[in-house]
């Protein structure tokens, strides 16, 4: 888990995750997998807060980003990984955001695998208060596994898929978020 809210590299103004450069876990078939994962947490950075004195909305997408680094991580997708010229790549995100926070203010993150296919992973993002537990944000998001070099989805090696398999599994005793899947637009009384 990361506490650190450095997004740049010094000199540069390339996006770091928290996770940059610390590898993956090792993957364990016999450990239990947590429903939901919770692999994220930070402060809110005093760069993220907005004119209006709370987290921007920019930001609450690039905090969702660090959660999803730390879930590659989890199941294997690191520097060596991204080296070997594939990675997982956000197609589609849905941000619900809740209540406002704050600078300084903690935040925790948790993570479930929703679906999975050969090429594509469907997640879901909960943003509570770290002290209180309050819903802050949540956020769905499809991501695909791309050939860098070639520009195109492809196939996941089947080691990465059986890891996604094992998590999807643990995590269909979870209920489903109602906001999974729900089409944006203003509701008409006919």
């Amino acid at each position: 888990m990361a506490d650190d809210d450095e997004h740049a590299e010094e000199g540069t103004s390339r996006v770091v995750t928290p996770y940059e450069g610390t590898g993956h876990r090792t993957w364990d078939d016999t450990a239990d997998i947590p429903a939901p994962l919770s692999l994220h947490h930070t402060t809110v950075s005093p760069a993220w807060v907005d004119y209006n004195g709370h987290m921007s909305e920019s930001c609450y997408l690039l905090v969702f980003g660090d959660n999803a680094d730390a879930f590659f991580r989890y199941i294997g997708i690191d520097e060596q990984y991204r080296a070997a010229g594939h990675s997982l790549y956000t197609v589609e995100t849905h941000l619900h955001n809740r209540r406002e926070v704050a600078e300084g203010e903690p935040i925790r993150l948790t993570l479930r695998v929703l679906d999975h296919d050969a090429k594509r992973v469907h997640i879901f993002h909960d943003m509570h208060h770290g002290a209180t537990g309050t819903l802050l944000a949540t956020a769905e998001q499809m991501l695909v596994h791309v050939d860098m070099e070639r520009g195109r989805s492809c196939p996941m090696p089947a080691a990465l898929l059986q890891r996604l398999a094992a998590i999807r599994q643990a995590h269909t005793a979870l209920p489903r978020p109602e906001v999974v899947g729900r089409p944006m637009g203003i509701p008409r009384r006919g």
